[in-house]
């Protein structure tokens, strides 16, 4: 099944979108001017609200209301050459603590191909991991995106080039390598870095690295994705591979609140979604994907998933996801499959 899946990997292609290199959960700021750099300072307040209900077919029959994510935050100029962009996470569901901050930046930005930032952002891995939270096809990123891009952001220093009129971007970061609000707790820091480039109209290629010593100045890590996505009139297709190996920081998280899992010294996985928008407001959804949190270990730890779902957007600014994941477990086979019914509103 991986042979097959890496395989319809390498047909898939992808059309650039403006949140590839978002350092936050926002989009990018629209770039005005040939420059991209407006003349006057200015301030924009902006967020979004994620309830949810979520229905688990396991043995308890468990169900809950919740939040996805709740976020408020502020952006903009205070000259020519520098922008901010701050962020709060206010859910309880995520973290489990009381509101805190979530992104936090300053980017200097007067040059289009070596914009600088400082602050807290995520990680320039994975095509999936830098679209905006309010922008994902699927109410939940793929597991592999989860759980092998984590922590999914940190502080550090990252480099960055390219717009959305480019045909190339990039961005390279250096990075504490820990988390959210924790020090580093070696002299080492993390090396990430995301590159994309727009072959055509319709198709756009990325691919992504990330070495780093996440817990000590001994063991390393090594990381690297391949991303494409396809646009056909309305038929898109995405997908994404990661490789993943050496040590890792178990007390880093899983992506937006997911349960870490326990990794093997290798592991690996990938996943491909299409969608068709049958008018402007209604988009049928498809993902297939895969884990193996372990490739040494045979069977044991592999797991595939099918999310088989419908967007309905109601205008712009608010969208109803509808998602029923079918769980595959190899070995050992478990009843938890899930629906999750996710309304959205952005402001």
């Amino acid at each position: 099944m991986r042979t097959k899946i890496i395989l319809l990997f390498t047909l898939v292609f992808a059309l650039a979108i403006n949140t590839t290199f978002a350092q936050g959960c926002e989009d990018d700021a629209p770039a005005p001017g040939t420059s991209g750099v407006p003349s006057t300072s200015s301030l924009t307040v902006f967020g979004y609200i994620q309830p949810q209900y979520n229905n688990y077919f396991t043995d308890n029959g468990e169900n809950t209301f919740n939040f996805k994510r709740a976020r408020i935050g502020v952006r903009g100029r205070v000259n020519r050459s520098f922008s901010y962009y701050v962020v709060m996470e206010t859910s309880a569901f995520i973290g489990g603590v009381d509101a805190y901050l979530l992104d936090a930046f300053i980017t200097y930005d007067k040059n289009e191909w070596a914009k600088v930032s400082l602050g807290s952002f995520k990680q320039p891995f994975s095509r999936e991991v830098t679209t905006a939270c309010h922008s994902l096809t699927t109410i939940d990123r793929s597991i592999v995106a989860d759980q092998l891009v984590a922590p999914q952001r940190d502080m550090g220093l990252m480099l960055l080039g390219g717009s959305n009129k480019t045909k190339f971007k990039y961005a390279l970061a250096l990075m504490n390598g820990r988390g959210l609000g924790v020090n580093d707790n070696n002299k080492k820091k993390d090396v990430i870095g995301r590159a994309s480039y727009q072959l055509a109209d319709f198709i756009n290629v990325g691919a992504s690295f990330r070495y780093g010593y996440p817990n000590n100045e001994d063991d390393d890590r090594t990381t690297y994705g391949i991303d494409a996505l396809i646009k056909y009139k309305d038929l898109t297709v995405q997908g994404e591979y990661i490789y993943d190996e050496g040590d890792y920081n178990r007390a880093a998280g899983g992506g937006c609140g997911s349960e870490p899992l326990e990794l093997g010294d290798k592991r690996a996985g990938a996943y491909v979604m299409a969608t068709y928008d049958i008018n402007k407001k209604i988009q049928p959804v498809f993902k297939y994907e895969y884990f193996d949190q372990d490739i040494d270990l045979k069977e044991i730890g592999y797991q595939e998933r099918m999310t088989l779902g419908v967007n309905y957007f109601f205008n712009k600014k608010t969208r109803l996801q509808i998602n029923y994941q079918a769980n595959i477990e190899t070995y050992i086979n478990k009843d938890n499959d899930a629906l999750l019914m996710q309304l959205q509103v952005r402001f």
